[in-house]
C-alpha cells in the first residue's frame, strides 16, 4: 500500500526548529482541538456501537447459536488489528504529515462497516456469519492502522497536559450519543427489525456516523515536526523491537500491564450473553445494557481525563482497571436487570479509563523519533491479547462456566494492577522534560 513520496525533505520550504514547532501547534490548538471534539464525538459515537458488548455479540450469536462463534468472531477483529499496527508506524514515521495516509486507512475502515450492514440485509444463516467474520477481520486490519496513525498525530497537536481532558472530553461527547444511539438502536431498529434487519441498521448507523467524523478531521492543520525518522523497511523496524524494549524496563512492564489488562477483555463480548441467561436477549434489554455500559463509560470520561492531567495516567490506570476488576466480580452474582444495570455501569466506566490511560500513556516514554513504533508495538501486544481473549473466553465459557471466564479474566487484571503499581512510576515528568 503506497500513499505517495516521503515528505522527509523539506525542500525551499524555512527551516523548521523545535521551537517553531511547538509555537505552530500553540496557534493551531483552539482550531485543532475542536476538530478533535467533533471528530471524537461522531467517531466514537458509530464505534462504540461496534465495540460495544452488545450488538455485534448478540448478531452473531443470533446467527451462529455458538459461544466459540463469538468468540472467533471477535477475535478475527482483534487478530486484524495485531497484524497491522507495526507496519502502521512504518507508514508515517518517515513522514511529517501523516494526516492524508489517515485519511485514506480512515476510508478503508468505514467501508468494512458498510459491508457488514449490507450483506446484514441480504444474506442469511451460514453465509451471513462467515461475511460477517470477514468484514470483521478486515475491519480489524485497518483499525489496527488507523489507530496508531491517529493516537500518533494526537500527540502532535495536543500539549501533554491537556491530552487527558481532550481525551476525556471526547470520550464523553461520544460516548454520550453513543448510549443514546444504542438505545434507540436497541428499541427502534434491533426490536422492531427495521429495515429487515435490526442489526445491519444499527451497523449502517454507525457507517454513516463515523463517515461524519472522518470528514471533521479533514479539517486539522496538522504541524510539521524539524526531524523525523528514515525510512525503513518493516521487518528491519520488527528486528529492532528488542532493543527498544530493553531501552526503557518501565515502557516494557506498562506493555506487558497493559497486554495483561487486555487479555482480561476476554469477557466483554459475553457480559451481554450472560446476563441474557437470567433476564433475556430482546433489544428492549440490549438497549438498556448498551446505555448504561455507554453512558457510565461516557460520563466517567471527564473525571478520568481530570485525574489525567493532574495527577498522571499511571494513577487512572489502577484505579479503573480495580473498578473493571470489582465490577466483573459482581457480574457473577447479578440475576436481575436493576443490578446487572449497576454492574454494566461499573464496566463501561472501568474500561473507559482503562482506555484513555493505555492509549494516552504510552506517549510519555522515550523521544518523539521512537513514538510511532511505540504505539505500535503497544498496540500490537494489546490486540493479540484482545483476539486471543475471545477465543478463550469463548472456550472457557463453552466447556465450563460463565463464572470460570469471569474469574480469569480478574485474575490477569490483579496481575496488571500488580505491575503498574509496582513497577512502574508516573512517567510523566521525563516526558515533559525531553519535549
Amino acid at each position: 500500500m503506497a500513499f505517495g513520496k516521503s515528505d522527509v525533505a523539506a525542500g525551499d520550504a524555512p527551516e523548521i526548529t523545535e521551537d517553531s514547532y511547538r509555537a505552530q501547534v500553540q496557534t493551531d490548538l483552539p482550531r485543532n482541538y475542536a476538530v478533535s471534539l467533533a471528530h471524537g464525538m461522531f467517531g466514537m459515537t458509530g464505534f462504540r456501537l461496534i465495540n460495544a458488548p452488545t450488538f455485534v455479540p448478540a448478531y452473531i450469536f443470533l446467527l451462529s447459536g455458538s459461544e466459540i462463534a463469538v468468540g472467533a468472531a471477535l477475535a478475527s477483529q482483534h487478530f486484524g488489528s495485531a497484524l497491522t499496527a507495526i507496519w502502521g508506524a512504518t507508514l508515517i514515521e518517515h513522514r511529517k504529515r501523516v494526516l492524508p495516509v489517515g485519511n485514506v486507512v480512515g476510508m478503508l475502515l468505514r467501508a468494512q462497516l458498510l459491508g457488514l450492514a449490507i450483506t446484514g440485509y441480504f444474506l442469511a444463516g451460514e453465509w451471513a456469519l462467515i461475511t460477517a467474520c470477514l468484514f470483521l477481520g478486515l475491519f480489524g486490519l485497518f483499525n489496527g492502522m488507523q489507530s496508531v496513525i491517529f493516537h500518533f498525530l494526537l500527540s502532535k497537536v495536543i500539549p501533554v497536559y491537556q491530552r487527558g481532558r481532550l481525551t476525556g472530553m471526547k470520550n464523553f461527547l461520544g460516548g454520550l450519543s453513543a448510549a443514546a444511539v444504542a438505545f434507540l438502536g436497541g428499541k427502534y431498529l434491533v426490536q422492531t427489525n427495521a429495515f429487515g434487519n435490526g442489526y445491519a441498521s444499527t451497523f449502517m448507523a454507525a457507517f454513516i456516523l463515523t463517515s461524519l467524523g472522518l470528514i471533521a478531521l479533514s479539517f486539522m492543520r496538522e504541524p510539521e515536526p524539524p526531524q523525523v525518522r528514515a525510512p525503513s523497511r518493516l521487518w528491519s523496524r520488527v528486528r529492532e523491537l528488542p532493543a527498544l524494549l530493553r531501552s526503557d524496563h518501565a515502557f516494557t512492564y506498562f506493555f506487558v500491564a497493559r497486554a495483561l489488562a487486555s487479555l482480561g477483555m476476554a469477557a466483554v463480548p459475553f457480559y451481554a450473553l450472560y446476563a441474557g441467561k437470567w433476564i433475556g436477549l430482546s433489544g428492549v434489554n440490549l438497549g438498556y445494557l448498551s446505555l448504561a455500559f455507554l453512558l457510565a463509560q461516557t460520563m466517567s470520561n471527564l473525571g478520568w481525563g481530570w485525574i489525567a492531567d493532574r495527577r498522571g495516567n499511571r494513577l487512572v490506570f489502577l484505579l479503573s482497571v480495580g473498578l473493571w476488576l470489582i465490577a466483573a466480580a459482581g457480574l457473577m452474582m447479578s440475576q436481575t436487570l436493576p443490578v446487572f444495570l449497576l454492574v454494566f455501569c461499573g464496566l463501561g466506566a472501568g474500561l473507559g479509563g482503562f482506555q484513555i490511560a493505555s492509549q494516552n500513556m504510552v506517549f510519555e516514554f522515550g523521544n518523539r523519533d521512537d513514538l510511532p513504533m511505540r504505539i505500535a508495538v503497544s498496540d500490537t501486544a494489546s490486540y493479540l491479547m484482545m483476539a486471543a481473549g475471545p477465543l478463550l473466553g469463548g472456550f472457557v465459557a463453552h466447556h465450563y462456566s460463565y463464572s470460570s471466564m469471569f474469574l480469569l479474566v480478574i485474575g490477569v487484571k490483579l496481575a496488571a494492577l500488580m505491575l503498574v503499581g509496582l513497577l512502574v512510576s508516573e512517567p510523566r515528568r521525563l516526558s515533559v522534560a525531553r519535549r
